[in-house]
């Protein structure tokens, strides 16, 4: 069993959609989760369904949600203040410097995050080449394992089948609450939510149920 998970990515939500499954399965077995969140989202184009914010209110708004969802899923939240939509602009280096400070005081087993160049979003894939850069140089006695999370439509042809396949659907109700908390993110995919039984069903199977991750090779 892990000792401690951390997870790095860099919006508010992408835990939600990406990852509250297998965290919810990691808080039941008693691990500590810590979810170092690089931006706010603040350049989130969603405003609500109907609309319930501005560009000038979306950051607090965005940063309550992240609150609440992680308290549905019981972690800790740490908000490392990026800019979004900037990450590929700064530097890598020190991002990774930055990065690796928390690493080094939480000590994970295991540190989830992007599967750099194959994130779909800028921001996923610099964030993810900067946690994994920050893996990379602790000390191989400390250096947790990485479970990096492709998300194109070309993963299986470019990688090969994830190394990782959970079958989140025990959790599944918590994954629906966590995405809920983000309310002005999540509005598309909880309209088709709200639908009907049989489209939860689908939903759940084709796009919720199951959370993939490929093990970084150090």
């Amino acid at each position: 069993m892990e000792n401690h998970v951390v997870v790095i990515f860099p919006h508010p939500d992408d835990e939600a959609f990406g990852a509250s499954g297998s965290i919810a399965q990691f808080r039941e077995q008693g691990v500590p989760v810590t979810y170092l969140c690089g931006t706010l989202g603040e350049m989130g184009r969603n405003m609500g369904k109907p609309t319930f914010a501005t560009r000038e209110t979306l950051p607090q708004i965005r940063k309550k949600e992240l609150v609440a969802a992680c308290e549905e899923l019981d972690i800790e939240v740490k908000m490392l203040g990026y800019r979004d939509k900037t990450l590929e602009f700064e530097s890598r280096d020190e991002i990774a410097a930055d990065l690796l400070t928390y690493l080094e005081e939480i000590e994970p087993s295991l540190v989830i995050t992007h599967y750099p160049g194959h994130a779909v979003h800028p921001d996923h894939d610099a964030f993810g080449a900067a946690a994994i850069e920050a893996v990379s140089r602790m000390t191989p006695d400390k250096r947790p394992t990485v479970w990096a999370q492709a998300i194109t439509n070309t993963r299986v042809e470019d990688l090969g089948e994830a190394d990782i396949s959970l079958d989140i659907t025990p959790y599944f109700e918590k994954k629906v609450q966590t995405i809920k908390a983000h309310k002005s993110q999540a509005a598309g995919v909880l309209g088709s939510l709200n639908q009907s039984a049989g489209d939860i069903a689908e939903i759940a199977k084709k796009r919720l149920s199951t959370e993939q991750f490929y093990i970084w090779n150090f």
